[in-house]
């Protein structure tokens, strides 16, 4: 798969970006899963993930073309390719991130006996991206960047070696059968992140105890509707993570809004971050579950889409192909940088020390045209303080005023919810719960990632 060619002459495409060292750069063999659930033979879930483990085993081989002429916007910076200091800090800054892919050979899953979420998992996979992007503001310092060298095989030293190492004051020598380095200050100072790093990492791992693994999703999945092996919608989604993070006793300072009906209402937003002094504001992942046409995406929203992606306070869209997830994370003129969760990767033992965090970063940017894009997506934002908060609302309010749809995307509100304020009149020790009617008539969205039920 290429999701994009590009009509530019060869001198002026940059598309050396494959850092991928020579055992991640090759397809796993095709996956053993047991028997699963009713509805998924194991002949159909074997060739599923024997065909994901090919198909985008060898898509990782294949570049996109960037172009020298444009920059890259992701998440609010600007790289200017035709610039070598500007093209090696977006290629820290994207291999930083967090590539949370399929992985088979884990544990079974809640109510069944599926080992892998290959073919099905997709969209839980790029929420837990959306999630992990805006952990790492949360915890690390402004400007973070997972430092490459101290895990580089040979081919990343040979290009970091000019540029890297004379930065950090780093030492490489080569002998024969092993590498000896000498750690800068820097290095002694970066421990401590690179712990946090790791830790971060261990929350997203297949394992029933992490608390943003797949088995903690799936399960939570299920006041949805949802079992392991059923299709999940960007919206669902959003709630899914909203609920883990609330779960999560390992992050008590960060909260998550879900916008209803493409609303963001400020008191709701407030009374979940509020707290009383001397304590301080909650940090805020706000997420909005959007529909941007209807079998296809209305163009006129991509003037929106792009400025959105180019705010600081933004951490990405749950969006893809239809059928299709993927993580949008910036663009560059009319094409979309992503990271696909469709490679089907082993299961990672954390519990070794220092366990490889290879499998966790990809280190090649891929593109698909804006034209692709299902309508159906989820797009996310972060706010650190009070202050965060209400700059969040001045920019992206401006984003989505200053577009030329004829209608705003979604809208910030004063006021509270009919939900919210339904909730805030029930008795505490009661609690209620929506169950959707199989009878009601669905809108035809077969191509769609997402669900829309008419009421």
């Amino acid at each position: 798969m290429n999701p994009s060619t590009s009509s530019q002459p060869p001198e002026e495409e940059e598309d050396d970006w494959l850092f991928l060292s020579s055992e991640s750069a090759q397809p796993p063999a095709p996956s053993r899963e047991p028997q699963e659930t009713e509805d998924r033979g194991p002949l159909r879930s074997r060739f599923i993930s024997a065909w994901n483990s090919v198909k985008y085993g060898w898509s990782l081989k294949q570049k996109s073309k960037f172009s020298k002429r444009s920059p890259v916007i992701m998440f609010g910076q600007s790289y200017e390719l035709k610039d070598h200091g500007d093209r090696e800090c977006f290629r820290r800054v994207f291999s930083s991130l967090l590539w949370l892919t399929y992985r088979r050979g884990f544990s079974p899953l809640p109510g069944g006996a599926l080992t892998s979420d290959s073919g099905w998992g997709c969209v839980l996979r790029t929420g837990q991206m959306l999630l992990a992007r805006g952990l790492l503001l949360h915890l690390m310092p402004p400007g973070w960047t997972w430092c490459v060298s101290h895990h580089a095989v040979k081919d990343d030293l040979e290009l970091l070696r000019s540029t890297e190492s004379a930065e950090s004051g780093q030492e490489v020598k080569e002998g024969p059968n092993k590498r000896s380095r000498k750690l800068s200050l820097g290095s002694l100072l970066d421990r401590p992140m690179e712990a946090t790093h790791r830790r971060v990492v261990s929350w997203f791992t297949d394992h029933p105890s992490a608390p943003f693994g797949i088995h903690q999703l799936v399960e939570l999945g299920k006041s949805s509707g949802k079992k392991a092996g059923d299709w999940y919608g960007p919206s669902i989604a959003a709630h899914i993570l909203r609920k883990a993070v609330a779960a999560s006793t390992d992050i008590p300072n960060l909260v998550v809004y879900v916008a209803q009906d493409c609303t963001v209402y400020l008191e709701d937003v407030r009374r979940l971050c509020e707290r009383h002094p001397p304590q301080s504001w909650r940090s805020v992942i706000i997420l909005v579950p959007v529909r941007l046409g209807g079998q296809e995406l209305n163009r006129s929203y991509i003037s929106c889409v792009k400025k959105l992606l180019a705010l600081q306070c933004c951490i990405g869209i749950i969006g893809g192909k239809p059928k299709h997830s993927l993580f949008f994370t910036g663009f560059q003129d009319d094409h979309l940088l992503y990271l696909d969760p469709h490679y089907c990767q082993p299961t990672v033992d954390i519990t070794k020390e220092n366990f490889p965090l290879e499998s966790f970063h990809c280190k090649y940017p891929r593109k698909m045209s804006f034209s692709r894009m299902d309508p159906s997506c989820t797009i996310g934002f972060y706010a650190k303080g009070h202050r965060d908060f209400e700059s969040l609302c001045t920019a992206v309010n401006e984003a989505l005023t200053t577009s030329a749809s004829t209608y705003p995307i979604f809208i910030f509100a004063e006021g509270r919810s009919q939900e919210e304020e339904e909730r805030s009149k029930m008795p505490t020790n009661n609690m209620a719960y929506i169950q959707r009617n199989k009878g009601m008539k669905s809108v035809n969205t077969s191509n769609s990632m997402d669900e829309f039920v008419l009421l």
